[in-house]
């Protein structure tokens, strides 16, 4: 355990909006009030770069901080990092050993899942399945909880890939293992079990919090489901088969007015309502889309348009009618394995896991590219952090801030 400091820095106008968990402010990729350049460089230039660890954890940035999730062999650490020249300001570990599944290990150790600040603590749910509660301010733990007595597993087969939520006081996360799991709400002060779903194993995939049909309500997908679970009270609400090749229940649920948008390997893109009557709710499948189809990549809307990347045709970029489902267009194939999309604005911002970062303009018409960069000399699965000047980038064991101001 290592401590550099304990002052809060206050937040300057370069780093104006915070970014608190997966996804940004409200876990759907859209980046609020971004100010584009007036001209976007030819090069991007590095301002600091440092070592922080291994895992695909994306960073976060709240309260003035960044903050990363990451590995130091056989510990899983948590830092926090002065934004404005990569400082560590402290750092807090604990044992974590961990092997990767054989199918995945190319993926590393992890951890994969994105840590969430809320009300001066820090969350994370490490690769094994510890999830923990620090004091953003110094990095004391303040709580911490392994499961290891409640299921045979305390992770999916190729490790904990879900980041927590809090949502009125509840830190949410799926916890457990492979047909054994349960979802839960924890205070998120103290830690203490609020409710529980144990109607399915945990997938991969990060909760949303949304209200429909007046209720508010938890969605994920879980092991072999979509599932809707009331916020308050755990209680299942509606459930929909959904079963994925290899277990791999991944993409992020998306809102759209009052629909719901799911994806997964093989899944194509579905819209789906629900409501309520009486006391029963059900599910509509309004519209499902067979041409392009989503496997760790998490799409984004703007306006009407949902802008993303399918993992058919080995990886292309592609933008549909949220409305209606229909395509407007495809990207050329072959682009990459993964790709995490940003929108900013007009502004699509395209992280592929080769470290390619396309800046593009959110056309219905065609991909639009502005600029492409390299960003890192290694692979970059993490989703990036795009603040007033620059982004910053996660890459297999460092962490970069680049402007392009």
């Amino acid at each position: 355990m290592k401590r550099y400091g304990f002052l809060f820095l206050a937040a300057t106008a370069l780093f104006a909006v915070d970014w608190p968990q997966w996804r940004g402010p409200a876990r759907d990729g859209a980046v609020p009030s971004f100010r584009e350049p007036r001209a976007w460089p030819e090069k991007l230039n590095r301002k600091w770069k440092i070592t922080v660890g291994q895992g695909h954890a994306s960073p976060i940035y709240a309260g003035g901080r960044l903050y990363v999730f990451s590995r130091r062999q056989n510990r899983e650490t948590v830092s926090s990092v002065n934004p404005e020249d990569g400082k560590i300001l402290w750092s807090e570990s604990y044992e974590a050993p961990y092997r990767m599944s054989a199918a995945a290990i190319k993926h590393g150790e992890g951890p994969k899942s994105t840590p969430v600040f809320s009300d001066r603590k820090l969350y994370t749910l490490g690769i094994s399945g510890i999830l923990s509660c620090f004091d953003a301010s110094s990095g004391r733990t303040l709580w911490r909880k392994d499961f290891s007595k409640q299921f045979p597993l305390t992770s999916p087969l190729y490790g904990t890939g879900m980041s927590p939520i809090v949502d009125r006081g509840l830190l949410i996360a799926h916890v457990g293992g492979n047909d054994s799991g349960a979802l839960t709400a924890f205070d998120a002060s103290s830690g203490e079990v609020k409710w529980s779903w144990n109607g399915d194993g945990p997938g991969y995939t990060s909760p949303i919090v949304v209200e429909l049909g007046g209720t508010r309500q938890v969605v994920t997908q879980s092991q072999q489901n979509i599932v809707g679970v009331d916020a308050a009270s755990g209680a299942l609400l509606w459930k929909i088969p959904f079963a994925t090749p290899y277990v791999q229940n991944i993409v992020t649920p998306v809102v759209y007015r009052q629909s719901l948008i799911f994806s997964g390997l093989g899944k194509g893109i579905m819209a789906v309502a629900v409501s309520k009557t009486g006391s029963q709710w059900s599910t509509k499948e309004l519209w499902n889309n067979q041409d392009v189809s989503m496997y760790m990549s998490s799409p984004v809307l703007s306006g009407d348009l949902m802008f993303g990347f399918s993992h058919k045709n080995k990886g292309q970029f592609f933008c549909i009618d949220a409305q209606t489902g229909a395509t407007k267009w495809m990207g050329d194939p072959r682009q990459a394995d993964n790709a995490a999309v940003l929108i900013a604005g007009n502004l699509l911002l395209m992280l592929k896991e080769n470290a390619e970062l396309i800046v593009s303009r959110a056309s219905a018409k065609a991909l639009e590219p502005v600029r492409k960069y390299t960003v890192a000399e290694s692979s970059t699965y993490a989703h990036p952090l795009l603040l007033d000047n620059g982004i910053v980038v996660k890459d297999a064991d460092s962490l970069a801030l680049w402007s392009f101001r």
